[in-house]
């Protein structure tokens, strides 16, 4: 294995146990014992485990059922719901190619997103939103129709709503407004400016940060940080995707949380275990565990 497919060393342990308010277990090596583990080891002793697709959100909310400290979010993903719409003929997401089923493999996809949500150790609805980055103009209409379903379906079920907003700032703030949102609702990993965190902070709104914050060209979010009002900040992995400097590149765990959260201690200008508790009793609250 090379350094760069090598996982990154343990951190120095946190005194304050945190939670990673988003990860996705089921697309990481080694077994989920091995994970969470790893994890409590260091101080992360609680996870969000969030599915994508169908197949992911079963596997979440069986997940969370087996383990005391594992909870579920479930929903379709932004751009999943395109895919079940027109269909997926190269085939990218993890169910192979497949063939377009129009509204009603939505309506039916959603159906089930609406079963599992009830379930008492599912605690989101999420990932879902609007992802302007992968899916092009022909999918918009799919994954606006899914993420005002989504936001429907935390309400009635009075669960938290975790949203991936990428290159789609505006309209996902403003379908928000035009729904309503859920008492409690989260921006996973954060993307947007100063300006957009202000935003947030009125609606209070969940900031959750990635080990992105701690790359070179990310100001931008360093800034939102300092914004952001510490009682909605959250920390995330989002693994094993977005591995913290100086790991980037190489495969993220929920075990390297303590290396984000010490970047953001140092943008906010507060100690670790003060940013550790804050965020624990965030995470907490948004989730409602």
């Amino acid at each position: 294995m090379s350094s760069k497919q090598a996982p990154p060393p343990l951190p120095e342990p946190l005194r304050v146990p945190v939670t990673d308010s988003h990860t996705h277990l089921d697309m990481q090596d080694g077994t989920v014992e091995e994970g969470l583990r790893k994890a409590a080891s260091v101080g992360v002793t609680t996870v969000i485990q969030v599915g994508c697709d169908l197949k992911g959100s079963r596997w979440a909310a069986e997940t969370a059922a087996a383990y005391e400290n594992v909870h579920a979010a479930v929903a379709l993903h932004p751009n999943e719901a395109p895919r079940i719409v027109h269909g997926d003929a190269d085939g990218w997401s993890r169910q192979g190619a497949r063939e377009g089923g129009g509204d009603t493999a939505l309506d039916d996809a959603l159906a089930e997103i609406d079963r599992l949500a009830a379930l008492p150790q599912v605690r989101a609805v999420g990932e879902t939103g609007l992802d302007y980055f992968r899916t092009g103009p022909e999918g918009v209409a799919a994954q606006e129709r899914s993420f005002r379903a989504h936001i429907e379906i935390a309400k009635r079920h009075g669960k938290a709503l975790v949203i991936h907003d990428r290159d789609a700032h505006a309209d996902v703030l403003r379908i928000l407004t035009e729904e309503g949102a859920p008492e409690r609702t989260v921006f996973h990993c954060y993307s947007g400016d100063a300006k957009m965190a202000e935003v947030c902070a009125a609606a209070g709104y969940y900031m959750s940060f990635a080990g992105n914050v701690t790359f070179k060209n990310a100001q931008p979010l360093r800034d939102a940080l300092t914004i952001a009002p510490l009682e909605l900040v959250l920390v995330e992995t989002d693994a094993p995707f977005l591995t913290p400097a100086p790991y980037r590149g190489r495969p993220n765990a929920p075990y390297l949380i303590p290396v984000t959260l010490r970047a953001m201690a140092e943008v906010r200008g507060i100690g670790e275990d003060a940013m550790a508790e804050a965020i624990a009793g965030n995470t907490a609250r948004a989730f409602g565990y």
